[in-house]
């Protein structure tokens, strides 16, 4: 290759190496021209911060309380009449109907009482018919008449009382039930006031608990209530009564639940967790990570507003759980600070970053 060719190669090779310099150099002297358009201004000096927008929700609160399950009735039911036991109709644990025959007292010459007073009855009802005859022709004074009244009056009271004593002879349940405990065998002698039969009502029970005083005013008749079992299970109920007076000794108020129960599952007598739905507010959900307590030791949240300050929003805690909690007290939707609230103060400037556009 000769001379000239030599020269005009490594002229070319000089060129191309000079157009790559400048375009490279030229390159960095535009960013180094733009750089300070993007870090230009105040914002250069503000801290940045990671926000989460939030919207509130409509919740529906509850109050837990510990309660005491009851059979919604009970009773002991005791002779009324006092006599040897005939018969027995029904067994412990059975379930008897209302108006049904428990078991049978023996006579005593009760029924004869009822039939002697019926025909005490009817034969003063005859005289006084008579008597008012008479007493129509003048035939009777008016006193006969008044002392034939007063004794069929009499009459009829004892009557009542015999026919009662005939039917305490046969006590029968007054309400759907269970035979829960017997007291009395065949053959056993019973007075006035002995017990027969406890008898309870479990296909609906009834919660018993204490209501805060702080807490009451949310409490009305109607609420519905979620009863937690200690076995995992779950009833529902209802408040049915809620005190006007709170105890002395506790300043809280009594409340009563009706609680459903139609397996007749044998829980009454335990306890239970109650929780009361008071009425929906709207709140938010947010992690307790994000709380903090103001300088009055009330608990709140830091939160960007629309000037982009930090802004402090005290809560109110609704329920707290290792999932977070449900707060009120906080404008419908915020930008919710989850990433450098440590660093900032209420009423400073930031620079919000959006939490998903941070992680991208």
């Amino acid at each position: 290759m000769t001379k000239t060719k030599w020269g005009s190669l490594g002229l070319s090779l000089l060129i191309v190496i000079a157009l790559v310099v400048w375009l490279a150099a030229g390159e960095v002297e535009v960013a180094r021209d733009e750089a300070p358009e993007r870090q230009g201004g105040e914002d250069q000096h503000l801290t940045r911060v990671q926000v989460e927008t939030l919207t509130a929700r409509l919740y529906e609160p509850g109050l837990l309380l510990q309660g005491q399950l009851e059979p919604w009735n009970s009773v002991m039911l005791s002779a009324q009449v006092s006599g040897r036991v005939e018969s027995l109709a029904v067994g412990l644990g059975e379930q008897v109907r209302a108006g049904q025959t428990l078991l049978t007292i023996s006579d005593e010459g009760r029924s004869a009482e009822v039939l002697r007073w019926q025909s005490r009855v009817r034969q003063l009802e005859a005289d006084l018919a008579a008597a008012r005859r008479l007493r129509a022709d003048n035939l009777a004074a008016q006193s006969d008449v008044l002392t034939l009244e007063s004794e069929l009056a009499a009459a009829n009271a004892e009557l009542a009382v015999a026919r009662q004593a005939v039917s305490n002879l046969t006590p029968e349940a007054p309400f759907d039930g269970v035979i829960n405990s017997k007291s009395v065998d065949t053959g056993d002698f019973v007075q006035v006031g002995s017990p027969l039969f406890q008898l309870v009502q479990v296909d609906r029970l009834k919660a018993t608990a204490q209501i805060p005083q702080q807490s009451v005013a949310n409490v009305v008749p109607g609420r519905p209530v979620r009863v937690d079992l200690l076995d995992g299970r779950r009833l529902s109920g209802v408040v049915t009564f809620v005190a006007s007076a709170a105890s002395e000794e506790t300043r809280s108020f009594a409340v009563q639940v009706a609680v459903e129960n139609p397996d007749r599952r044998r829980v009454a007598g335990g306890s239970a967790s109650l929780r009361v739905a008071l009425p929906e507010v709207k709140a938010m959900f947010i992690s307790p990570a994000y709380l903090s307590l103001g300088d009055d030791g009330r608990p709140g949240v830091k939160y960007v507003n629309g000037e982009n300050r930090v802004a402090f929003g005290e809560v109110r805690l609704l329920s707290v759980s290792t999932e977070g909690a449900w707060v009120t007290g906080l404008p419908d939707e915020i930008r919710l600070i989850t990433r450098g609230g440590g660093f900032v103060s209420a009423g400073e400037r930031v620079v919000p970053v959006n939490a998903a556009e941070d992680r991208g």
